[in-house]
């Protein structure tokens, strides 16, 4: 009996165990980025996932992580080229320090005068031959999204270049940045994202530049008394992959990915403005910070104060890339 029932029982155990093992585990995208859920960027990675876990049919799953929970700003490409993680989404300035200093040209102040012109240079050949020089570094870039244009806050009004004189102006890891604000005469702070507001609150810094979504998300309008509504530069992020990872994907599910990212792109985009708007009503309906609409007279002196950062910043960039974006957007240099 003994020799009988054994047998049968290893193949009852084989039978039951065939369908466990031929059931493929899915194919796990970490995307981790370092704003909150609730911003442009955070919506944008949220919907990616929703539809790219839908299109490919539960081959693919995708585990977003926001607010710097894995890994912090400078930390991020490493950790992406890796493979410790396969998708980012970083600000634009972030390929500087890697060696793409081209990237560089989207933080020059006042060099997209609307949102037309920023799409013509994103979506078009200029975009996506910037995007094709990741490539060497193991990344491959997907898309772009907007955050928006940047706003200025600090604990003192802001209304003309000598208010910055002395402030200390937290940035982000950028050259231009730090031209930037040391042709105002403030003194540029490179800090992570995450650690701003305690920065603030305890005075290591007195202000910094960002979109209203980001300010607001991180509640940067409860720590700085005065928000000026610049609109002096863009802010902007690249979608980015594992170069090996990406290859290595099915063409099926690359393909499903590729359309989902498509759809996520334009989904980020079209809400980018709408949140900074919705960030701006928000933080002045909370009554501790005090706004300023810049005239046309101030404007004008904080563009001629900052125009000169362009030509400083050519031997990095690149003079003939920067005069191609102004033949794109149709920005008069100085």
């Amino acid at each position: 009996m003994r020799s009988f029932v054994l047998p049968i029982l290893g193949a009852v155990g084989i039978l039951a165990a065939t369908p466990v093992m031929a059931q493929q585990a899915p194919i796990v995208i970490k995307f981790s980025h370092v704003v909150a859920t609730e911003t442009p960027k955070g919506k944008g990675a949220e919907k990616f996932k929703e539809l790219a876990e839908a299109r490919t049919g539960g081959k693919v799953k995708v585990e977003v992580y926001p607010n710097s929970q894995l890994y912090k700003d400078k930390e991020e490409l490493e950790a992406l080229q890796l493979g410790a993680v396969q998708m980012l989404a970083p600000s634009l300035a972030k390929f500087g320090p890697l060696g793409v200093k081209e990237f560089e040209v989207f933080d020059l102040p006042y060099i997209f005068p609307n949102k037309e012109s920023l799409t013509k240079v994103t979506q078009g050949p200029l975009g996506q031959g910037l995007l094709k020089k990741l490539e060497p570094k193991g990344i491959i870039g997907l898309a772009y999204w907007d955050n928006g244009f940047k706003i200025m806050s600090a604990n003192r009004p802001l209304k003309t270049p000598e208010d910055f004189k002395g402030l200390k102006m937290r940035i982000q890891s950028s050259k231009v940045l730090e031209a930037q604000f040391r042709a105002l005469g403030a003194l540029p702070q490179v800090m992570a994202f995450s650690e701003v507001y305690q920065a603030m609150q305890t005075g290591v810094v007195d202000g910094s530049e960002n979109t209203p979504s980001n300010m607001y998300t991180q509640k940067h309008h409860e720590v700085q008394k005065n928000i000026t509504l610049s609109d002096h530069g863009y802010i902007g992020y690249a979608v980015i992959v594992n170069k090996k990872f990406w290859e290595g994907l099915p063409a099926d599910v690359r393909t499903a990915l590729d359309g989902a990212m498509k759809d996520a792109t334009t989904y980020a985009n079209q809400i980018a403005q709408k949140e900074n708007d919705d960030a701006v009503t928000a933080m002045k309906a909370a009554g501790k910070s005090e706004f300023h609409t810049m005239t046309d007279a101030e404007r004008a002196a904080w563009r001629k104060a900052m125009l000169p950062v362009h030509d400083d910043m050519a031997s990095r960039v690149g003079k003939d890339l920067i005069q191609a974006f102004y033949k794109e957007t149709g920005v008069a240099g100085n």
